[in-house]
């Protein structure tokens, strides 16, 4: 989701940090992704002591000119720092959150499923479900308990299940309101009717839509970016994409004519600001 844009947008090199597992190695699947999608160097190196080294360059780590990738709180904040330094960043990538709106209909397993895809993350994920039914709502904290028990990462979810929350809403306005003031980075809309959310909700990271499109498509297989704004940034960023990788430059080309035309609102607005030059520039060139 990182290093194939990168390449379509024409970087020449391309930094891979990840830290290494417990016998002190890069897993191979990673090593032969890295390769495949044409990253160029790669560094056993994670958390915020990676931002830190891409961010200033050591003696074995580039420095590098802007950073991409979501990360634990820790690395969020590095990450906001190092662009203070000069290091442009994608976007505030942190701790995972999924928002799940959800009627009568949808299958309280899926939707438990969904929650917990995003809770076994890490202890500090959050996942949050609105819906009208309240029957949908016990249903669907059974379903949790019950999935959550033959999870590997049961411990987990537990801890972030409990900075979560199921809430009962009144109506459809009062979910969208929820909505676009938490911003979640996932938005899943369980519901046999969505117009009324995909028209009107906001702030979101990335939307799920319908019964049938689970969170993990997106990590996966949908072909969307999975690098999103979390923490409520999703009411100011948005998701990656390619445009992330690329800088645009503007170009004008005035001919004598075309400034005669021009050249008025520019003398008239530069001495508004009593910015002589800028007014005197275009007034020696209008006299030749």
């Amino acid at each position: 989701m990182l290093a194939i844009p990168a390449k379509i947008a024409g970087c020449q090199e391309v930094v891979l940090c990840t830290p290494p597992h417990e016998a002190g190695e890069i897993n191979a699947a990673i090593l032969y992704t890295a390769a495949l999608c044409g990253v160029t160097k790669i560094y056993k190196l994670g958390g915020s002591q990676a931002i830190a080294a891409m961010a200033l360059g050591t003696e074995s780590v580039p420095k590098v000119s802007k950073i991409f990738g979501p990360g634990n709180a820790y690395v969020t904040a590095a990450k906001q720092y190092a662009s203070l330094l000069g290091t442009a960043i994608d976007m505030p990538a942190g701790p995972s959150e999924v928002m799940i709106i959800a009627d009568q209909g949808a299958d309280p397993s899926f939707v438990a499923a969904d929650l917990l895809s995003q809770a076994e993350h890490g202890p500090d994920s959050q996942v949050v479900l609105l819906s009208t039914s309240q029957e949908l709502i016990d249903a669907t904290e059974k379903e949790v308990a019950r999935l959550c028990d033959v999870l590997n990462r049961k411990e987990t979810a537990e801890k972030a299940l409990e900075n979560s929350s199921l809430v009962k809403v009144n109506d459809a306005q009062e979910a969208l309101d929820i909505c676009n003031a938490y911003a979640p980075e996932h938005l899943i809309l369980q519901l046999k009717e969505t117009s009324f959310f995909e028209e009107k909700a906001r702030n979101c990271g990335s939307v799920f839509i319908g019964y049938y499109t689970p969170e993990s498509a997106g990590d996966y297989a949908s072909g969307t970016n999975h690098t999103l704004p979390t923490n409520g940034y999703a009411k100011q960023y948005s998701g990656v994409s390619l445009d992330s990788f690329l800088r645009h430059t503007t170009y004008q080309e005035i001919s004598q004519e075309g400034l005669g035309e021009l050249g008025p609102a520019i003398i008239c607005m530069a001495q508004a600001e009593g910015l002589d030059a800028h007014a005197l520039a275009v007034q020696l060139r209008l006299k030749k």
